[in-house]
């Protein structure tokens, strides 16, 4: 069943109760990376493979993401500054126990590429925290796969 979270900043990033904080570098400049997360949407489902289905609404100003698993997730997007920063807010979830939800995709030269750093921050009951930190593992494996599989799509 799906629920409304508390709305949230960017301040959120900094100061949910549960950070977790992923880097990877890639060949793509910045301003090909901020392309893909924000002017290419649909694309998410290519190269997230979390991700089944995403699409833009409120003409550009939100995101409808559907998870492998049945995670389903509507999303207010909180920062786009191109080449540097793309982060969102989940609004409506079906996840239990959640009650706030940020991601920051924060992106800095490297080289001749771009080193990203995904922020996943999260409010909840004491068990959907966590599972969260649990899940940890998991959703940095997730997190390296996709920007592999970004970069590679970026370079063909």
């Amino acid at each position: 069943m799906a629920h409304s979270l508390r709305p949230v900043g960017l301040d959120f990033i900094d100061t949910a109760p549960v950070r977790l904080v992923f880097a990877r570098e890639m060949s793509a400049t910045p301003e090909a990376v901020f392309h893909a997360l924000n002017d290419d949407v649909p694309g998410w489902a290519e190269w997230f493979s979390a991700v089944t289905s995403a699409r833009s609404v409120d003409d550009g100003a939100g995101r409808d993401i559907r998870l492998t698993g049945g995670g389903h997730f509507r999303e207010t997007v909180i920062a786009a500054k191109p080449a540097e920063v793309y982060a969102y807010r989940v609004d409506v979830t079906n996840a239990p126990g959640a009650r706030a939800m940020a991601e920051e995709w924060r992106l800095s030269p490297a080289g001749g590429g771009t080193r990203v750093q995904w922020t996943f921050a999260v409010d909840g009951t004491a068990v959907f925290r966590g599972a969260v930190r649990v899940a940890r593992p998991g959703l940095g494996r997730a997190f390296r796969g996709a920007v592999t599989a970004l970069d590679r799509r970026l370079a063909g």
